[in-house]
């Protein structure tokens, strides 16, 4: 439960800072709410999760050993680096939420494996894609549209996969504890 709230934590994040024109306001303001809402709802999810001792589940694994480490060290490194390429190379602004989304997607895919959770990389794909398109549209006059689709559809991506995860979570304990 602790890897969805960090999630959807980064998936309101994603929203909330990319959700911007050319979107109408109020969409803007909708697309916030409704990650926030989502993102407090996987907050929820994970204080009943850790008050019917779901933490027990996980107790013979760590899910952040040494292959986590250094997926998440190549993540960062990748991220400011591929961030300073696209700098020098002059590239638009918008061109680094498109990055991000690709590499968050990829570090995503790398520990599917590692956790021995293949359905992480459903949202690791999805995410690596956005991220491709948001690098294609930044080479286009339609660059505007990026944050959207790099970084709000990327958030909606990691929220809706949280909560559906979390969900299920629940219904799982519940019926274990039931």
């Amino acid at each position: 439960m602790s890897g969805l709230l960090v999630g959807a934590v980064f998936g309101a994040v994603f929203v909330i800072v990319n959700a911007q024109g050319p979107l109408n306001p109020v969409a803007v303001g909708l697309l916030r709410a409704a990650a926030c809402l989502a993102a407090a709802g996987v907050f929820v999810m994970w204080l009943i999760s850790a008050r019917k001792g779901r933490s027990a589940e996980g107790a013979g694994r760590s899910m952040f050993g040494r292959g986590y480490v250094i997926v998440v060290a190549a993540e960062a490194i990748l991220l400011f680096g591929g961030i300073q390429v696209l700098t020098a190379w002059e590239r638009p602004v918008e061109s680094n939420v498109a990055w991000v989304a690709l590499v968050v997607g990829a570090h995503f895919i790398a520990l599917g494996p590692i956790w021995k959770e293949w359905g992480i990389a459903v949202p690791g794909v999805v995410l690596t894609l956005l991220g491709v398109a948001g690098l294609v549209l930044a080479s286009t006059t339609a660059v505007g549209w990026v944050p959207l689709v790099s970084g709000v559809l990327s958030g909606v991506v990691l929220l809706t996969g949280s909560v559906a995860f979390g969900w299920r979570g629940l219904a799982d304990l519940q019926r274990r504890n039931a």
